[in-house]
Parts: C-alpha cells; structure tokens; sequence
C-alpha cells in the first residue's frame, strides 16, 4: 500500500569503512514503518559496538538510547512526497544519516535553544504510543546528552530542505590517545621481531614483552605475526611441540 502511494519509498542503510567507493554492507529496505525501525536497529547492533553505562542503577544502552533517536527522526519526521532517499551511512568516525525535510528554519540546531515542530504529528503521535519515541523536541537533546558520554563528542543537525544528522563516533581525544596507542604498540612489536633473530620459546617472547597472560600473548600477538608471516616456527610440523621457538625470518 506504502509503495502504490509513494513507490520511491525506501530507506538505504550502508556501512562504508573498508570499501570507500561503494560498500561493505548494506540494507535496502522499503517495508511498513515500524518494520524499517527494526531493521534499522538490527543494522546499527550489527556494526557498532555498545558501552556499558549506568545511571544510577540501571544499565541503559548508549548505543539504543541514541540510535533509537535518529532512526526514528528518518522515519517520523522526513517528508515522504520527495523522492529523496533517505540514508543511514556508517563510516569510520561517524554515522551520517540524511532524510527529505520540510524545514521550519535553516542551519545547525542548537539544543539550548530551539523549538521542536511537528512534521508528521500523527505517525508521531503513533511511534510515541508504541514506546519508539519520546515527547517531540526530547529525542536531540538526549542524543547530545548520551553522544558525550557514548564517545566524548557532539552530535550536528542540520536543518534544511535535507536534513542532516552527523554522529561522530571517536572525539579528537580519542583519535589521539588510538594512535598513540597503536604506534607504541607497533614498537613494542618491531622489538619482539629484534628478540627473535636468535629463535625463542612462547615463554622467552611472552617474558620479553611483560605480558603475564598465557592465551591473550597467544591471540593477540604470537597467532597474527605467524600468520602474517613475521615469525617462522623452528618445527613446522609441530606446531604445539613443546620444544616449539619462532624466529624472525631475515632472508
């Protein structure tokens, strides 16, 4: 019935991290609205980590809390005579989502100071029923509250004839304290590869580096440098031998 009326009816979920120039998943979905909702949800859990959070004593899920207000904005309040399509895109440091607008002003949203408007008040009114949104001009400002928390950024939106929501989902901090993190870590791998010119046992290389847990050495550092093949294993066709040592290979 939704597409006999609007048959450019559809909301695009897209994740694009790996694949710049098209995908690397991705969800067409032009079912009823509540139906759309749910899939949206199900696409966000699949691709973006949650973080626990408690207020007061009870555990409330940053990623839902924030996500289930942006994906209810593309389906409540977008204007559905356009045949824009509406987009959720999730890329490496943020979630851009963009829906057709009818705008009641132009520009950022500040969320100290503006006025909600209706666009569609009565599938608001419906959403607000079955327990999908709260009261009209709620859903931004919990999103600006919860985004600090959930990343340590602000969220924009963009009022217009499109409107834009843009989620970071690292904060500049964060960028910094990752890179930081994985140059060091880098560093402490090419010194690994240095102490392992003369061939070592898992538990010289493991006493090496200072790491006192067994399999998390064995995961997360000694399986990858073999696979990449960064180490050499001095019995190939023993790989659990017990008089197993690994060297770098310099040829």
């Amino acid at each position: 019935m939704i597409v006999s009326a609007l048959p450019h009816y559809r909301t695009d979920a897209i994740i694009r991290r790996e694949d710049l120039d098209r995908y690397d998943d991705r969800v067409d979905i032009r079912k009823n609205l509540v139906d759309s909702y749910e899939r949206l949800m199900q696409f966000i859990a699949k691709h973006l980590n949650d973080t626990f959070y408690l207020e007061k004593d009870q555990r409330v899920s940053l990623r839902d809390t924030i996500f289930r207000e942006i994906v209810s904005n593309i389906l409540v309040h977008r204007e559905f005579s356009n045949p824009f399509p509406a987009k959720l895109i999730i890329e490496k440091q943020r979630v851009f989502v963009e829906n057709s607008n009818k705008p009641h002003g132009n520009g950022t949203i500040d969320p100290a100071n503006f006025s909600p408007f209706p666009k569609n008040p009565t599938i608001a009114k419906f959403f607000k029923e079955i327990g999908r949104v709260d009261e009209l001009g709620s859903g931004i400002r919990n999103t600006y509250k919860y985004k600090k928390i959930y990343s340590g950024a602000e969220p924009t939106f963009v009022e217009g004839d499109v409107f834009k929501s843009i989620i970071p989902l690292v904060s500049q901090a964060t960028e910094q304290v990752t890179e930081q993190a994985t140059e060091q870590a880098d560093e402490e791998i090419n010194k690994l590869l240095e102490f392992c010119k003369v061939p070592r046992s898992r538990s010289e290389m493991q006493k090496f580096m200072q790491l006192n847990h067994r399999e998390h050495f064995r995961t997360k550092v000694l399986n990858p440098l073999i696979k990449g093949g960064l180490l050499k294993l001095t019995i190939p066709d023993k790989p659990t031998s017990p008089k197993q040592k690994y060297y770098t290979d310099n040829r």
